[in-house]
């Protein structure tokens, strides 16, 4: 079976799992607390400063972890009773099971960042901001944020598909996200740290910043760039040459 065939395979399979599962609901969270966070902070009468406050904690804590809370979940049934030799007997490729996988985590992600979207535009309307929506810059910083999770979801996989285990990814993923309260302020290390590049690439900054909010955004780019093709290729030949 082609890589194209066995990749739309596994994400018609992924969305039925998705569908018997309260597992998507879990794309509410974060942009409900940050549409609380906006309600509650000072009316700046200013979209970017809105939009700065309520991104706050969403790309600091709460979009990376549940990027290891989606990526330990789509391997969590194939981990449990023997699943991946039941999918991997099938004529499917590995390389396309992987991607399709990597896929839904990425999709996720897209939906709990258009609800942030609108987060922000709900604490803008009740907060009486009479400017126009910035829609180019809106939608182009949360979309920066969607991409900045690409290497931290495929490095995220890498490690699920290692560990049986659906807890232990979580909690290393825990583990490593809280250091982004320090990381983000050094322009030497917070560029390089996956799970501190969503929060760096979702703040809006007017030439004011600090640490890694200073470094430029064509370096960004091209770390996180990098940084997808490096983890997703480790992942995909892991995962070719995994025995299960």
């Amino acid at each position: 079976m082609s890589f194209a065939t066995t990749y739309f395979r596994i994400l018609s399979a992924e969305r039925l799992k998705m569908s018997k599962s309260p597992i998507w609901l879990l794309i509410l969270l974060s942009p409900l607390i940050a549409l609380l966070i906006g309600l509650l902070s000072t009316p700046s009468g200013n979209w970017q400063v809105l939009m700065g406050t309520m991104v706050f904690l969403h790309g600091l804590l709460l979009l990376p972890m549940l990027t290891g809370v989606f990526t330990s979940f789509v391997c969590r049934f194939e981990h449990a009773g023997g699943g991946w030799k039941q999918m991997l007997v099938l004529p499917l490729t590995r390389s396309g099971v992987y991607a399709g996988k990597l896929t839904i985590v990425l999709m996720l992600l897209a939906g709990t960042q258009a609800l942030l979207l609108l987060s922000i535009l709900l604490a803008g309307l009740i907060h009486g901001i009479t400017g126009p929506v910035p829609w180019g810059f809106l939608v182009g910083k949360l979309l920066l944020g969607l991409l900045a999770c690409v290497p931290l979801g495929a490095l995220q996989m890498f490690v699920s598909l290692v560990w049986s285990s659906f807890a232990a990814p979580l909690a290393l993923n825990f583990a490593l996200t809280v250091p982004n309260i320090l990381i983000v302020n050094s322009a030497t290390f917070g560029p390089y740290y996956p799970w501190a590049q969503p929060m760096i690439l979702m703040t809006p900054m007017d030439g004011g910043g600090f640490g890694a909010y200073n470094v430029p955004l064509m370096t960004m780019l091209a770390v996180v760039g990098g940084s997808a093709v490096i983890f997703i290729g480790i992942g995909m030949m892991y995962f070719a040459k995994k025995e299960i």
